[in-house]
């Protein structure tokens, strides 16, 4: 596998050259120093290649087991997240005055990824307890942070998030676990939860399963609520979870995906009764944002592998002369560059929506405050599901360029591929991202986090960079789809979700490029950077073209079908 210093050099870049950074600095205080967080990045890289990377492997061939009703790992894997838990990881994002290091969430979107490029079965831990402890800190009773806090960061105990069940993936008004007060005061869950990473391991003493159960009987998401359950009690008893089996996956085998059943485990209300989603959100919001450099840390670990071995890889030319690098080959060359531009726009974007929550967080202007949030808010669906998709496409293209070596497990990228499939189906499939960017987004807020990105997109071109042109058709083509579909509803609108995604997405990206055009310097890491966004501009107006046809066209495809159910 290529060393990381190169990307850990492009995410140092764009932190430099991020949108807001110069707020972000300003409002971080203490904390926001440029060289500090710099520093940071190259820590990550380091843990990520000489501790994660090297167990990746060992995690997808082992798999896992299940004894005595508990999900054993192999040793390699307590190992790594000794040292990752040891090297003060888990206390990152964690406000300064609660022990913490109170780094932004732009810095940690650049570690991210370099940890993620090593293994993406292995943070999936580290991210739930991260997220979780955010969650925590705002929804639960100030006793309770306070328990639960020294626990998660020193890793003794990690934490999940419990929403599906067998009947009730993304449409949560449908869950049916239960809580109820008893005499006693104390609340008891029953019921079933699936999809659950990290439900049950060996790696730390207790886990804390952030749970939405139904407490009235109220329809929808309004009898719902957030609940505390540890799968043991603090005298260690067991408390009613139950881990009922394993998933068998076509990817991520070190991380445990998780059947669970609760009966009558003992819990903690976390924040208001009947408020559960509006609490949960802040968790799935997390979690979905760290999709972003989840998709972009596979896809450049594909990607440096793919360009390494076309450089390595001799095969055709003049048959009377040796054979020349597969690179050499117009063919490779433009795949290679197509590659590398969509990566480099989705990973500035994962540190530009990041940068905005932070500012959205710590500014001292409450306008200012709300407006960062409505463009993160846009920007997120975008993020999750544009990387997500990234990871398995820039994951294919390179197994492309390996041919027959690419498929077989002496490579990594069979792997990657494997892994990389179902980023963009958990934390919400591309389909419930593209919903909630037109329906919630554009049309229930009125586009207000839309005209906060065109508005920065359209100051951004300057000096006659050659693609201004480029960026300026694609934000129109944007406002225009946009302003047909804010009028349309019903089948029309659900189905032009998706291909409006797309499109809102080329547009960011686009946006991320000028930026790197025009800010990411003359020296070696910013000739690279600059060679990739020319790539990604070169093709980003056609596609932009097509995906608004496809959003504005007639949805009277959708009459043919009932045709596919043909019988006989």
């Amino acid at each position: 596998m290529p060393g990381y210093s190169h990307q850990a050099a492009r995410l140092q870049r764009h932190l430099e050259i991020a949108p807001f950074i110069d707020e972000l600095l300003e409002a971080s205080g203490g904390t926001g120093d440029m060289d500090l967080w710099q520093m940071v990045v190259e820590e990550a890289s380091r843990l990520s290649e000489g501790v994660v990377a090297p167990i990746d492997s060992q995690l997808d061939q082992a798999g896992l087991t299940m004894e005595n009703g508990r999900v054993r790992t192999i040793p390699a894997h307590g190992h790594a997240w000794q040292a990752y838990v040891q090297a003060g990881w888990l206390t990152a994002d964690v406000p300064a005055d609660q022990g913490g290091q109170g780094l932004p969430l732009a810095v940690l979107s650049a570690c991210e990824e370099l940890m993620n490029r090593a293994s993406p079965a292995f943070m999936m831990l580290p991210t739930a307890v991260r997220c979780a402890t955010a969650l925590l800190h705002d929804a639960a009773d100030p006793a309770v942070y306070q328990a639960w806090l020294p626990h998660l960061t020193a890793g003794s105990w990690t934490a999940t998030i419990c929403i599906s069940e067998p009947d009730a993936g993304s449409d949560v008004g449908r869950i049916r676990t239960s809580a109820a007060l008893g005499a006693d005061g104390i609340w008891r869950v029953t019921g079933e939860k699936c999809w659950i990473s990290y439900g049950s391991h060996d790696l730390a003493e207790r886990i804390g399963h952030c749970i939405l159960a139904r407490t009235s009987p109220a329809p929808g998401v309004r009898g719902l609520s957030l609940f505390l359950v540890p799968d043991r009690a603090a005298t260690g008893e067991p408390n009613g979870v139950v881990l009922r089996r394993i998933e068998e996956k076509m990817g991520l085998h070190g991380s445990p995906t998780c059947a669970i059943g609760f009966e009558d485990a003992h819990a903690t209300l976390l924040g208001k009764e009947g408020a559960g989603l509006q609490h949960m959100f802040r968790m799935m919001s997390a979690m979905r944002l760290s999709c972003g450099p989840q998709g972009t840390g596979v896809a450049s670990g594909s990607f440096h592998v793919a360009l390494d071995y076309a450089r390595e890889r001799r095969q055709g030319g003049d048959p009377v002369t040796p054979p020349v690098a597969i690179a050499e080959h117009p063919d490779i060359q433009r795949l290679l560059l197509s590659m590398a531009g969509r990566i480099e726009a989705a990973r500035g974007l994962n540190i530009a929506a990041a940068a905005a929550l932070d500012v959205a967080g710590l500014h001292a202007d409450q306008a200012v405050r709300d407006d960062q949030l409505a463009l993160a808010q846009w920007l997120l669906p975008i993020v999750k599901d544009g990387a997500a998709r990234l990871a398995f496409e820039i994951s294919s293209d390179a197994m492309q360029v390996l041919g027959g070596a690419g498929y077989t497990r002496e490579w990594p990228i069979e792997r990657h591929l494997r892994d990389s499939r179902v980023f963009s189906i958990y934390e919400g499939t591309s389909g419930i991202q593209a919903i909630d960017l037109l329906e919630r987004r554009l049309k229930r807020e009125k586009g207000r986090g839309l005209r906060i990105f065109l508005d920065l997109a359209r100051r951004e071109p300057g000096g006659g960079q050659a693609f201004d042109a480029e960026l300026q058709h694609i934000l129109a083509m944007l406002e225009r789809t946009s302003g047909m579909l804010a009028q349309c509803d019903g089948r029309t609108s659900a189905a032009a979700a998706t291909p409006f995604l797309r499109l809102a997405t080329i547009a960011a990206h686009a946006w991320i490029a000028a930026r790197i055009l025009r800010l990411a310097g003359d020296d070696a890491t910013g000739r690279s950077m600059k060679a990739a966004a020319s790539a990604f501009m070169s093709d980003a107006r056609h596609l932009a073209d097509l995906e608004a046809a496809r959003a504005s066209g007639p949805d009277t495809v959708l009459d043919d079908f009932p045709r596919l159910y043909c019988e006989g």
